[in-house]
């Protein structure tokens, strides 16, 4: 039987809320039964701006703005019908964004057509080597 796990990734711009909306959710898988695994801390993106302070002269006089997103990521093994709708149902704070996904583990994973035939691994295909061409003969000995 494959096993089914559910995975939270959470994003926020500030770390004290992300760190809180994890403890909520941990709380509530663990109340009901399943076995969680996390928070992990994913590496923060950092976007910068660079902004001209004038409009148009004075190019060097620049502001520099940054936007930190903080990332976790908490997997959920063993999860209960009712610890899906605990989770449905539960109130984070603002400002936090949640993907969730649902892993089947044990499955082997295979390409597959339309209509469910296997994809086999195209092979690349392998060039011919140029032929080089002998040289041109002169005209002027053709014409004696």
């Amino acid at each position: 039987m494959a096993k089914q796990k559910i995975r939270i990734k959470v994003k926020a711009f500030d770390h004290k809320v992300i760190d809180e909306a994890c403890k909520r959710i941990i709380e509530t898988a663990e109340k009901t039964g399943a076995i969680v695994i996390g928070p992990v801390p994913l590496p923060t993106k950092i976007e910068k701006f660079t902004v001209l302070k004038s409009t148009f002269v004075n190019k060097n006089a620049r502001d520099q703005y940054e936007m930190r997103t903080h990332m976790r990521l908490i997997d959920i093994t063993q999860a209960t019908p009712r610890t899906i709708e605990e989770l449905s149902t539960l109130a984070l704070p603002s400002g936090v964004d949640i993907e969730i996904k649902m892993i089947v583990e044990g499955q082997k994973e295979e390409a597959k057509d339309a209509d469910g035939t296997e994809k086999k691994a195209a092979k690349p295909k392998k060039k011919a080597p140029a032929k080089k061409k002998a040289p041109a003969k002169k005209k002027a000995a053709a014409k004696k």
